[in-house]
């Protein structure tokens, strides 16, 4: 398996790992698939320095998974401080993969301006919730029914990782 920054061919496969927690899962709260337009839009976002970076993990030559740092709110006071998703094909699941991806993340982060890292688990997630307290994340509340897919109310776990 190799870490590197995602590129622009890879963005039809994470597209199509992302709309598969959409369609079958709360993880995200999207409730429709995204186009491949909207997700340009995000991947536009990144850089291969600064703080809002995006890896992915590649294996057999296919992407397999990734990791981003994004703008944690709009007001530029928060700007050192971001916001973190992972997300891996579910055949990706269980084998290192989310760990070596947001330790290469971090890496390349230490060399930013960024203060905190924050993610936000829908519940329950037994696997996310492990990986980012391996991470160095903490649990630091939750947000009760704040987001409704499926018919159904789900709560959000808040997790923080002091950055160097």
């Amino acid at each position: 398996m190799d870490i590197r920054h995602a590129e622009q061919a890879d963005l039809p496969i994470l597209l199509d790992i992302y709309n598969h927690y959409v369609v079958h899962t709360p993880v995200t709260f999207d409730i429709e698939p995204r186009t491949l337009a909207q997700r340009q839009q995000w991947f536009d976002e990144f850089s291969r320095t600064g703080r809002h970076q995006c890896f992915v993990a590649v294996k057999d030559g296919r992407p397999v998974g990734y990791a981003c740092s994004h703008r944690f709110k709009e007001k530029a006071a928060y700007d050192p401080t971001i916001s973190t998703s992972i997300y891996l094909a579910p055949s990706a699941i269980r084998q290192g993969i989310g760990r070596a991806l947001y330790a290469t993340l971090f890496v390349a982060l230490n060399a930013e301006d960024v203060h905190r890292a924050y993610g936000g688990i829908t519940l329950p997630n037994e696997a996310s919730v492990g990986l980012h307290l391996a991470m160095g994340f903490r649990h630091i509340g939750t947000e009760t029914q704040v987001g409704r897919k499926f018919g159904h109310f789900w709560d959000v776990a808040l997790y923080e990782r002091q950055m160097p």
